[in-house]
């Protein structure tokens, strides 16, 4: 149970694909690594469901922990090689830093209080040493781009003609300038203030999304990822392109609880992605189905990465409301990668799987209907306006409860038990029983661990960027350039937002991408353009994603390609491809709010109706097939019905629906006489 850090199972960062051998890390390490977790875990659940802590003393001790975690499972010369003497003085000497930057604050937190701002040479050096620490973590965690971000965003503070670094202030355009600010004062805002590292992003981090995240941790270990698998497969195994279908239904199930793209590509993908090769899909086109399902489970309720909890404290609308308001374009997302996969099929004609291949419901379900309680625990519990981070706690309780129950009444009763490989076993002696359900929960804490330290790290670089915006103005500045730069054309300015989020998704994980952009173009959406907020976080959110399925740097499209055996750059255009639904279905809540923000019952309806329709129009002209191959001329002028949808008139917006359902009813019609044809041929 404890192998998995012992074989570096844990030592690819979750939203990095694995490429290379890895070199497993010292036994008193990797024991030292197991301990951390469980520590970090049992702070968590404390803090979450015992005796909530202030401020500055969870977040710098979920920091803290961290920052040991990470300079311990990731040496300094790599994961790939030996670490040798010097590499241990280094990783020594950054665990030490680690220890110091993350603990300072609460050990000292009332002296630094009773000090009120006039800051102690003491507490700056420690704020640099936070600083220094935090970046080299994220470049051994996360990666290079976005260290090279944070150090970007540090220099610009720091230039200036009143700054640590004026002449730097000489390289930047007139619109960038600002007066600049000293190291002391910089080191504050990074440090000890409330806007830098230990800002909104890791508050997050550290209370919410760590323990929903926990709380995925604990079903992958329990067994609820082959469970959802097995369950998708019963419901969609016979139909055309089975697999892929089963592939998008079980994205959807365990994206919305994983917290993590990658982890679910690699949970899901190893079931799912040779059964669609099999079945006839290209390796490239298999890859790129199960990236793009697994990409939706990063804007699916409940957890949707940490995009929920942060909307959700960006704009102070209940957590609740997200989730709810996220239901239906997490739908749309769903629809398109599922006909997208439906229309693959009926083109390459594909059958789906033979029935003694497939598992029936029953015996699923009868194998694992006790994985359902706990999330309806947790959907009850929201719904009763319970705290996210309690209801985390108790989610993760209630698995915790029905496991052993479950599990004692199977040892009772002398079943036959199913290891990790699959094979049946007779039921353990107590002491051995006991000591497998310590494992497991020891194993849960480690996953749970791995999962956040991107997430974690991600979000404290973000505080950084975040306390430089805020101490530069650069927010304001960056307003102005993007309304000068659209003209006040809101389609301009929502591509220039589409490609910011690119760009910034070649350096930066999901969650600091959507950070980074709300706090830079989220003003001048909402009050330059009129978009209402919500709406502006969730396109924000939606476009985020991208980089995970947006070639050259598709980090979920690269780790499918490994799971299939493909080309990384064609199964990442595939991927791309399956993944539109990231740029439609945004426009559809920005020219259609009602669907997010809802109104009269008609309208919501009708604008509901035009973004289903529209949907499906958008994916008919991508394949230029729906039910049968489409002219080039229908392919057009359903293109333009489309686009009509997204009108703010009325009788466009008839006239594009209508238009709409008239040519995939047409095209309906003309499959049929060939079907017809070919039968009586």
């Amino acid at each position: 149970m404890l192998k998995s850090f012992f074989t570096q199972k844990g030592a690819v960062p979750p939203e990095l694909p694995q490429a290379q051998t890895f070199v497993p890390r010292p036994r008193p390490i990797a024991m030292l690594i197991v301990a951390l977790s469980v520590v970090l875990c049992l702070f968590q659940l404390y803090t979450a469901g015992v005796n909530p802590l202030g401020l500055f003393y969870q977040r710098t001790i979920h920091l803290g922990l961290i920052l040991m975690i990470a300079f311990l499972v990731f040496p300094v010369f790599g994961t790939h090689r030996k670490n040798g003497p010097v590499g241990a003085i280094i990783d020594t000497i950054f665990f030490c830093m680690a220890i110091v930057s993350g603990f300072y604050l609460a050990v000292f937190l009332d002296d630094i209080i009773a000090r009120a701002g006039f800051w102690s040479q003491t507490d700056i050096i420690v704020a640099w040493i936070a600083v220094i620490t935090l970046l080299e973590a994220s470049r051994r965690v996360v990666g290079i781009g976005i260290t090279i971000i944070g150090l970007v965003f540090i220099l610009y503070a720091l230039a200036g003609p009143r700054g640590a670094l004026p002449w730097l202030g000489d390289f930047m355009p007139g619109i960038l300038a600002h007066r600049g600010n000293t190291v002391e004062r910089l080191g504050a805002q990074l440090y000890l203030g409330q806007e830098g590292i230990f800002g909104l992003p890791l508050g997050v981090a550290a209370t919410y999304v760590f323990t929903f995240v926990l709380f995925g941790a604990v079903l992958e270990v329990t067994g609820a990822g082959r469970f959802f698998i097995d369950l998708a497969y019963a419901a969609t195994g016979r139909r055309r392109g089975g697999p892929a279908k089963a592939a998008v239904v079980a994205s959807t199930a365990m994206g919305s609880i994983s917290g993590s793209t990658i982890a679910n590509v690699m949970t899901t993908g190893p079931f799912t992605i040779p059964l669609m090769k099999r079945l006839g899909y290209k390796p490239a086109q298999a890859g790129g189905i199960e990236a793009a399902a697994s990409t939706g489970g990063q804007i699916t309720p409940p957890l949707m990465g940490a995009g929920a909890f942060l909307i959700a404290e960006y704009t102070g609308i209940p957590y609740l409301q997200i989730v709810l308001v996220s239901i239906f374009p997490a739908a749309l997302y769903f629809m398109t990668v599922y006909l997208f996969v439906h229309i693959i099929a009926v083109k390459q004609g594909m059958k789906g799987m033979a029935a003694s291949e497939l598992p029936p419901v029953r015996e699923v379900m009868a194998r694992g209907w006790h994985f359902l309680v706990p999330l309806a625990v947790l959907i009850y519990l929201l719904v009763i306006g319970l705290s996210p981070m309690r209801v985390g706690f108790y989610a993760i309780v209630s698995i915790a409860v029905i496991a052993i129950l479950k599990y004692s009444y199977d040892w009772l009763r002398n079943r036959p038990i199913t290891d990790e490989s699959g094979v049946s076993v007779t039921r353990l002696p107590v002491f051995d029983a006991l000591k497998a359900g310590i494992f497991k929960a020891i194993e849960a804490c480690e996953v749970g661990a791995k999962n956040a330290l991107t997430v974690s790290i991600a979000c404290a670089i973000g505080g950084i960027i975040v306390g430089v915006i805020g101490l530069t103005g650069l927010g304001l500045k960056f307003s102005s350039m993007m309304l000068a730069f659209s003209g006040g054309n809101i389609l301009l300015a929502l591509l220039l937002v589409l490609i910011a989020s690119l760009i910034l998704g070649f350096g930066l994980p999901v969650t600091a991408a959507y950070i980074v952009l709300i706090i830079l173009v989220g003003p001048a959406l909402s009050t330059e353009f009129g978009i209402p907020l919500l709406i502006v976080h969730l396109v924000v959110f939606w476009y985020s994603q991208d980089s995970n399925v947006t070639p050259p740097i598709a980090l979920a499209g690269f780790a499918a390609a490994a799971v299939a055996r493909s080309a990384p750059m064609e199964t990442s255009v595939q991927a791309w491809k399956f993944a539109k639904g990231l740029y439609i279905i945004p426009l559809f809540m920005v020219f259609n709010p009602e669907i997010i923000i809802g109104g009269p019952l008609e309208i919501v309806l009708w604008n509901g109706a035009l973004a289903i329709t529209g949907t499906v129009a958008f994916v008919a002209v991508i394949e230029g097939f729906l039910f049968t191959r489409m002219p080039i001329v229908l392919r057009a002028i359903l293109a333009g019905a489309a686009t009509a949808c997204l009108s703010p008139y009325f009788v466009a917006e008839l006239a594009g629906i209508s238009t709409c359902i008239a040519i995939i009813g047409f095209n309906a019609i003309l499959a049929s006489r060939e079907e017809r044809a070919e039968r009586a041929a």
